[in-house]
């Protein structure tokens, strides 16, 4: 399920005010008002669906009289060569649709499949792979989903969600229980307090400070088990900082209690999906 229908029609209408403006030169030249076509998306290689419901509303928005059938649901595993959705209409707004439709499609489903391969390499240890917020600008609520429809977990959506005192801000404050004492006093009980840390004295710092959760920030695996047995349980530890696929076992071995991948969505390959016009002749 999306988070909020109407943040995302509004990242949608800005998608098609872009790619659009006022007129689909090339489509509303040669196309009749009332030529009526199908068309259906399909995918060109392997991986997991994600952004069924978002092509459903790019071709809602343009059409409401669009006829969309999905044929398969966001978290679906599928094959090169199988159907996902057919849509028919108006080949005139099939056609306006088709781009910003399998932008969305091809990127979340690029993470969703990611996603998916990271959560199932630590799925035997009690640890949650989780985003960050090093997202595309405008997309974050879509790229946020895609990850936990591929099977990973997410950190914070904004600024606003939570405190995470970070390097600059200690330089700025001037000490890691100066950051954590002053958040304490102003913000509501309801929130968490996070702090990054980058070496065994920085973390007994936040320890003795009783922040909530630290994070261990390009640490060593050997710096990160220290890490893990002098906490021993009294704070939440997080894992970050150049994480790759290479490294993630080895870093859930370790006994963390989150890995966070910014690899997840800044750098993810779209998954290659096409959208075809069928002969219903």
């Amino acid at each position: 399920m999306l988070y909020n229908k109407f943040l995302i029609e509004k990242i949608i209408k800005n998608a098609l005010i872009e790619d659009i403006n006022y007129i689909d030169l090339t489509t509303d030249i040669l196309l009749e008002e009332d030529q009526m076509g199908r068309a259906i998306m399909i995918a060109k290689e392997e991986g997991v669906i994600a952004g069924i419901s978002v092509v459903e509303m790019v071709f809602g928005l343009i059409d409401s009289m669009m006829e969309v059938i999905p044929v398969k649901k966001d978290g679906d595993f599928v094959a090169e060569g199988e159907k996902l959705i057919e849509i028919g209409g108006k080949i005139k707004n099939l056609l306006k649709g088709e781009r910003i439709a399998l932008n969305f499609l091809q990127r979340m489903s690029g993470i969703a499949t990611k996603s998916r391969r990271y959560s199932e390499l630590v799925k035997d240890y009690d640890v949650k792979v989780v985003d960050t917020r090093k997202t595309t600008p405008g997309l974050r609520i879509l790229e946020k989903y895609a990850v936990r429809v591929g099977g990973c977990h997410n950190h914070r959506f904004n600024l606003s969600d939570a405190v995470l005192i970070k390097d600059n801000h200690i330089k700025a404050v001037g000490s890691i229980t100066r950051a954590i004492d002053q958040c304490r006093k102003n913000v509501s009980h309801t929130v968490k307090i996070e702090v990054e840390v980058e070496t065994i004295q920085q973390l007994k710092e936040a320890l003795e400070a009783k922040a909530d959760i630290i994070m261990l920030d390009n640490m060593s695996i050997e710096t990160m088990k220290e890490a893990v047995a002098i906490t021993n349980k009294s704070a939440i530890l997080e894992a970050s900082g150049n994480i790759t696929k290479e490294k993630l076992l080895k870093i859930a071995e370790i006994g963390v209690d989150i890995i966070s991948v910014g690899e997840l969505t800044h750098s993810t390959k779209a998954m290659d999906i096409s959208m075809n016009l069928v002969n219903e002749g």
